[in-house]
């Protein structure tokens, strides 16, 4: 018996041997498709594009700092922010239009850039799925290469004189964008994915990152508003590390357990629920319609909507629907005028008994919709989910 469990040591052991070394030579591996990230290496990772500027004598850095730390004399600098996770604060929002007023240039890729600069006009189309030809509006230095390769949703809907308009899609819709704030400017894409890895071998993508980039003195690669500003690329074996450790701890704990005598009492195993989340979602719903509670799932949806709104707008907790609607407002936050009427009258819905299915379905996929544009985080969780 003693032999049989030294066998099973040594070969616990000499599995944490094979780990570790797997561990220290490669680093953990990511999973999904990424995001435009200097550091990140998949498919809509910016790795690429980084290196070849910086490999190419482009005076670019990495820039994972608040906005209150951008230069005060922005005049030759370029800020690109492509995709953020995250929004700004208010005073984060106030430093931004500070770079630009100042001279700074802010090249915006892939996102509503209400919160980030003034002005914005951007808003959701139909989708184009897959890299989809756009083709240059007027001669300009981002045209220069000719038609350009853009996927998602995301248009630019403005009539204001001093808005240029560089690429359009398919549909006359503009996609890349360019216009003056005070001393500076913004340049706004309506996606990230001439920049990434995956996009950037379209064709002219390149020559449209290179256009955009030219004539600056000094090239920010923004890293704040990515989750790399937690944890740097660089140093990714340190977690296959910990887990190889905690594995290590796990194989000493049941070596303890192996050898140790059993004194507490015996405890039935817990049995596992026989309803699946599926199920019991379904049973869930059968219970609302028998008890014709349809605004109930109304209710769940607005409370989620308030519980975000009071983290990232900074208000009270118990603020109405109406309230909500205007606090987004103010921060540049803008909802498509359907869904912000459904999102205003949800209030009153969540408490109407007589709401039908089809009624209650409506205004909780305009809640949904807003909690999605006000949290880009809740967002990519349910992207990659």
């Amino acid at each position: 018996m003693i032999r049989q469990n030294r066998a099973v040591i040594l070969l616990g052991l000499a599995l944490f041997l094979v780990m570790f070394a797997v561990a220290y030579l490669s680093s953990e591996e990511e999973k999904g498709e990424g995001h435009p990230s200097s550091y990140s290496n998949l498919q809509r990772g910016a790795k690429a594009s980084y290196l070849l500027l910086q490999q190419s004598g482009y005076p670019v850095e990495r820039w994972d700092q608040p906005p209150q730390k951008l230069p005060e004399d922005g005049h030759g600098t370029l800020l690109i922010v492509a995709d953020p996770e995250s929004l700004p604060r208010g005073d984060e929002s106030s430093a931004l239009s500070r770079f630009l007023l100042r001279g700074g240039t802010i090249l915006a890729t892939g996102f509503l850039p209400d919160s980030f600069v003034p002005k914005a006009a951007a808003t959701f189309g139909d989708p184009r799925v897959g890299g989809v030809e756009c083709k240059p509006v007027a001669p300009t230095r981002f045209t220069r290469g000719g038609s350009i390769s853009q996927d998602g949703p995301l248009v630019w809907d403005s009539t204001d004189g001093s808005q240029l308009v560089h690429f359009a899609d398919e549909k006359g819709k503009a996609v890349v964008v360019s216009y003056p704030v005070g001393n500076g400017a913004v340049i706004w894409w309506a996606s990230a994915w001439p920049l990434e890895n995956a996009g950037i071998r379209e064709k002219n993508n390149l020559e449209l990152l290179l256009n955009s980039v030219a004539g600056y003195k000094r090239i920010l690669w923004d890293e704040y508003y990515h989750a790399e500003r937690l944890q740097v690329a660089s140093h990714k074996p340190v977690r296959a590390y910990k887990w190889a450790f905690a594995q290590l701890a796990a194989i000493a704990l049941a070596v303890v357990l192996t050898f140790s005598r059993r004194s507490g009492p015996l405890v039935p195993l817990a049995r596992e629920p026989r309803l699946s989340p599926l199920e019991f979602v379904q049973t869930l719903g059968n219970v609302f319609r028998r008890a014709q509670s349809t605004q109930v799932a109304v209710e769940i949806a607005f409370q989620r909507l308030r519980q975000i709104a009071a983290r990232r707008l900074g208000i009270r907790g118990t603020s109405s629907a109406l309230e909500i609607v205007e606090a987004m407002t103010h921060r540049g936050i803008r909802l498509p005028e359907p869904i912000a009427q459904l999102v205003r009258d949800s209030e009153k819905a969540a408490a109407d008994p007589a709401l039908t299915e089809k009624a209650a379905l409506e205004h909780v996929r305009a809640l949904n919709a807003a909690i999605q544009i006000l949290d880009p985080v809740t967002k990519r969780i349910k992207e990659r989910i």
